[in-house]
C-alpha cells in the first residue's frame, strides 16, 4: 500500500480462493479508505499453461475449419522432423464452418445463418475471413450464437484482435474465449470479496503495461495474459527514470521464473504479438521474455552428469530445502545460502536451515548451480538486447524480485554493463508498478494500404509499417516524418534502408490513457558498501561480489564496478 509517501507491504499464504488472499493482504497492510485499488494476476496465464480453460468451440468461414490445426505450416522444431506441435485449444470435432464469404473489398457470398450447426460448448470463438476489414457477417454470427447459447462466453475476432493474418487472429480469439469463463469467475468473485471488505473494485493490470477496468478484463481475459510481469516492468521503468537512466533492462527473478524486458527512452518496449506455450496472441504486450529460472528452480544432473537447473521448481510448498518445510531437492536458493549470499532471516520470517541445504546438495557444487542458472538468464537478457540490435553496455540493469539482486552483478559482468540499479523495494516492485500504472485502453485499426494513400493519421500512437512485398512489419511511433522514421528503424534492425521503395501501412495502434496519480518512491537508509557484501532489502537480498561497490542516497541502491 502506498499512502502519504509511505509504502506498507505484507506477504500472506495463498489460499484455495485466491480472492481471499488478495483481501487478506490488503487487510494486513491496513488498507482502509482506499481510493485506488490495483491488481496483477496470473490466473489467465496459469489457466492457459495448465489447459484449465472452458470447453470451447470454434466457428469460421466454411472450408477453413482446420485453421487452428494447420497453423503456419512451420515445424515445431527446425531440426527434428517428427517433433509435434502442442494440441490446439479446440479439437477438430468442435471446429465448425458457416457459409459466407467476405473479401477485402466487401461481401463475396451472403451469410447463411441456417448453415450454422447446433453447438454444445461453454465458450465460442468466432473468426471469419476478412472480419478485420468488414465485421458485418461476424457480428451476425456472434449475435445468433448469443441467442442460442445465452450462458456461453462468445467472442468475435473483430472485438478483440481486428487484424489481418487469419491464424494469429483465430488463435487470439480462441484463447480469449477459452479463458473467459475461468477468469471472469475469479474476477467477479474478487469483486464480491473486495466489496465485503470495504475495498473498491480493483483495476486489473493488462499485458500492455496499463490498467483495465475489471469488467473489460472479465470480457476479454487475453488482455491480461502477462499481467504480473507487466507490472514489474512498469516499476523498473519508474526506478530507472528516477535514477536518471533512460535506457535500462528490467531483470525480475522470482521463485519460479525470470522476466526480462528492454526499457528505451524511459518506457518499456512493447510488442504487437507474443507466443504463449506455442500459441500466438496478437495483442499489445510489454516485450517481456521469460525463462524458467528462479530461486526455487531445482538443481539436478542429467544422464551424462551435466548440471541442469529448472524449469521444474520446488514452488512455495514445500519450497527450497533450507526453508525447513519438508523440501529435500536442491534449489538455487539453497545454493546461494551455501555460498554465503543470504542473510540469517528471509522475507516472511524464514530462518534458512543451512544443514538441510547441505544435505540437499550432496554430490553437487552450489557454485556450479549458480553458474548454470546465470547462463540461462544471460541468454534471456541477450534475447531482448543483442538480438534486437541493442548493445547492453549502453543500458543499466534494474534488478528486483526476491532473487534478482543476488545474481545481477554477475550477469552485468558478462554483458559489460557498468551500472546495476537495485530499488529498496526490490521484493515488491511489481506492486509499486501497479500503483504507478496508467489506466489504458488499447485500440488497433488495420489499413493494408500504401502509406501515401492512408490519409490523416492520429498524432500519437504507433504504426506497423513494411516495404511493399515484405512479409513482416516494424512498429514505429507516429510522427510527422513517419516514412523517414521507418527507413531509419529498418536500417537499424536489418542494416539497410531502401528509400525508393513503396512503404505499406499495415495497422495503426493507439491508446486512451488516464494518467496514474504521482508516485514518489520511498527512500531507503543511506548506504555505502564495498563488495563482497550482503544487503538485506524489502523481500529480497542483494549480493555485491568483490570488485563492485554500492551507494544509496534515496530509494535506489546504485551498484557500479569499483
Amino acid at each position: 500500500m502506498f499512502r502519504d509517501g509511505v509504502v506498507s507491504t505484507a506477504k500472506v499464504p495463498t489460499r484455495a480462493r485466491q480472492g481471499e488472499s488478495v483481501v487478506a493482504a490488503a487487510q494486513a497492510v491496513g488498507a482502509d479508505d482506499v481510493t485506488r485499488f490495483t491488481h496483477g494476476t496470473t490466473v489467465a496465464t496459469n489457466a492457459l499453461l495448465e489447459r484449465r480453460g472452458a470447453r470451447t468451440a470454434f466457428i469460421t468461414t466454411a472450408g477453413f475449419e482446420h485453421l487452428l490445426h494447420l497453423r503456419r505450416q512451420a515445424r515445431a522444431s527446425l531440426y527434428r522432423l517428427c517433433a509435434a506441435h502442442g494440441e490446439p485449444l479446440v479439437p477438430l470435432e468442435r471446429c465448425f464452418g458457416v457459409r459466407e464469404r467476405m473479401g477485402p473489398s466487401g461481401e463475396l457470398a451472403p451469410l447463411e445463418l441456417e448453415s450454422l450447426p447446433d453447438i454444445e460448448a461453454d465458450a465460442v470463438a468466432v473468426c471469419l475471413l476478412h472480419a478485420y476489414r468488414d465485421s458485418a457477417h461476424e457480428q451476425a454470427v456472434a449475435s445468433e450464437l448469443r441467442r442460442r447459447l445465452p450462458d456461453a462466453h462468445v467472442v468475435a475476432s473483430h472485438e478483440v484482435a481486428p487484424e489481418f493474418r487469419e491464424y494469429e487472429r483465430a488463435s487470439t480469439t480462441t484463447i480469449d474465449a477459452y479463458l473467459g469463463p475461468v477468469v471472469s469467475r475469479y474476477l467477479l468473485a474478487l469483486t464480491g470479496d473486495c466489496a465485503a471488505a470495504g475495498l473498491p473494485t480493483p483495476l486489473v493490470m493488462r499485458s500492455s503495461g496499463g490498467l483495465a477496468e475489471l469488467e473489460e478484463a472479465a470480457r476479454h481475459p487475453a488482455i491480461a495474459l502477462v499481467s504480473g510481469p507487466a507490472a514489474g516492468v512498469v516499476g523498473a521503468a519508474v526506478v530507472a527514470r528516477r535514477a536518471g537512466y533512460d535506457r535500462a533492462i528490467s531483470f525480475d527473478m522470482g521463485g519460479t521464473s525470470t522476466d526480462v524486458c528492454l526499457i528505451v527512452d524511459g518506457r518499456a518496449t512493447r510488442a504487437a504479438e507474443r507466443d504463449v506455450t506455442g500459441l500466438p496472441v496478437r495483442l499489445p504486450s510489454v516485450d517481456v521474455h521469460t525463462v524458467g529460472a528462479g530461486g526455487g528452480s531445482i538443481v539436478r544432473r542429467d544422464a551424462a552428469g551435466a548440471v541442469l537447473v529448472g524449469p521444474e521448481s520446488a514452488g512455495a510448498d514445500p519450497g527450497p530445502a533450507c526453508y525447513g518445510r519438508g523440501g529435500t531437492q536442491p534449489t538455487v536458493t539453497d545454493a546461494n545460502l551455501l555460498l554465503g549470499r543470504l542473510p540469517k532471516q528471509l522475507a516472511g520470517g524464514i530462518e534458512p536451515d543451512r544443514a538441510a541445504a547441505e544435505r540437499a546438495f550432496t554430490g553437487l557444487d552450489p557454485a556450479d548451480a549458480v553458474q548454470v542458472v546465470n547462463a540461462e538468464m544471460l541468454r534471456a537478457l541477450r534475447v531482448v538486447s543483442v538480438e534486437r540490435g541493442f548493445d547492453p553496455r549502453d543500458f543499466a540493469l534494474v534488478a528486483f524480485g526476491g532473487a534478482g539482486p543476488l545474481h545481477a552483478c554477475a550477469l552485468a559482468d558478462e554483458l559489460g554493463i557498468e551500472t546495476v540499479l537495485v530499488p529498496d523495494a526490490a521484493g515488491v516492485l511489481s506492486a509499486l508498478g501497479l500503483v504507478a500504472s496508467d489506466e489504458r485502453h488499447d485500440r488497433v485499426r488495420s489499413y493494408l494500404a500504401p502509406l501515401e494513400n492512408a490519409g490523416e493519421l492520429p498524432d500519437e500512437g504507433e504504426a506497423d509499417l513494411r516495404y511493399a512485398g515484405q512479409s513482416f512489419e516494424l512498429t514505429v511511433p507516429l510522427q510527422s516524418e513517419l516514412a523517414e522514421a521507418f527507413h531509419r528503424a529498418h536500417e537499424e534492425r536489418y542494416g539497410y534502408a531502401d528509400r525508393a521503395r513503396e512503404i505499406e501501412l499495415v495497422a495503426v495502434r493507439t491508446a486512451d490513457v488516464r494518467r496514474a496519480p504521482p508516485l514518489e518512491l520511498p527512500a531507503g537508509e543511506p548506504l555505502e558498501l564495498v563488495g563482497p557484501a550482503v544487503v538485506e532489502l524489502s523481500g529480497a537480498t542483494c549480493w555485491l561480489p568483490p570488485g563492485w561497490v554500492g551507494a544509496r542516497d534515496g530509494p535506489t541502491l546504485i551498484v557500479t564496478r569499483a
